[in-house]
């Protein structure tokens, strides 16, 4: 059996609940991310907020001549501006706004990307477990979620917790060789803290 805890009563919703096989008893509460904050800078410019929200999805991160880098690689501001189908001006305009700014800067000189087995995952025939949360930033979901596998004797490729500071609906991937069976899916979906899981 996955181990339980007892702190549902103190978890604070952050995450949007929207599906018509989505039941949640939980009281939402507003709680402003440090995301919702970098978003709040660029507020009069959406395309702007497109550029932030593929730097930070991409881990990509800027360096001091003001140039979009993935670790030591540069990554031309033509094909972001192509990906997210904005003028390349403006991603010149966002990355020179986040030099400008202490806050950004030390985010976004620091910010890095991990390797993913997801995209992977069919290829290398792996199981990919999507855990959806009420509260994200309850402690335990992780070590709770693993624990229940390993209990099972599941062994675990890769853990991917997207930190809810920087994403408004974060979620945890566990990436496995085994399949899942359906008593272990149904002891993972009656956790307290799980929304919604997903298979792939």
């Amino acid at each position: 059996m996955c181990p339980v805890r007892d702190s549902v009563a103190s978890r604070i919703e952050i995450a949007t609940i929207s599906g018509d096989d989505v039941t949640d008893n939980t009281t939402a509460r507003e709680s402003t991310s440090m995301f919702d904050e970098i978003m709040q800078k660029f507020e009069d410019s959406p395309s702007q907020q497109a550029v932030i929200r593929l730097l930070l999805e991409r881990g990509f991160s800027v360096n001091d001549e003001g140039r979009v880098v993935s670790g030591g690689i540069e990554i031309p501001n033509t094909g972001i501006a192509r990906e997210i189908d904005v003028d390349r001006r403006v991603v010149d305009a966002t990355t020179d706004a986040i030099l400008e700014d202490d806050e950004l800067r030390r985010i976004f000189q620091n910010i890095s990307a991990i390797p993913s087995l997801m995209d992977l995952a069919p290829v290398l025939d792996l199981t990919v477990l999507t855990v959806r949360v009420t509260a994200a930033d309850e402690p335990g979901i992780v070590s709770t979620v693993t624990n229940c596998l390993a209990s099972a004797g599941i062994s675990i490729r890769q853990t991917i917790s997207e930190d809810p500071e920087f994403t408004d609906e974060p979620k945890l991937y566990i990436i496995t060789d085994a399949q899942l069976d359906g008593a272990l899916i149904n002891e993972i979906r009656a956790l307290p803290f799980v929304r919604k899981i997903e298979i792939e």
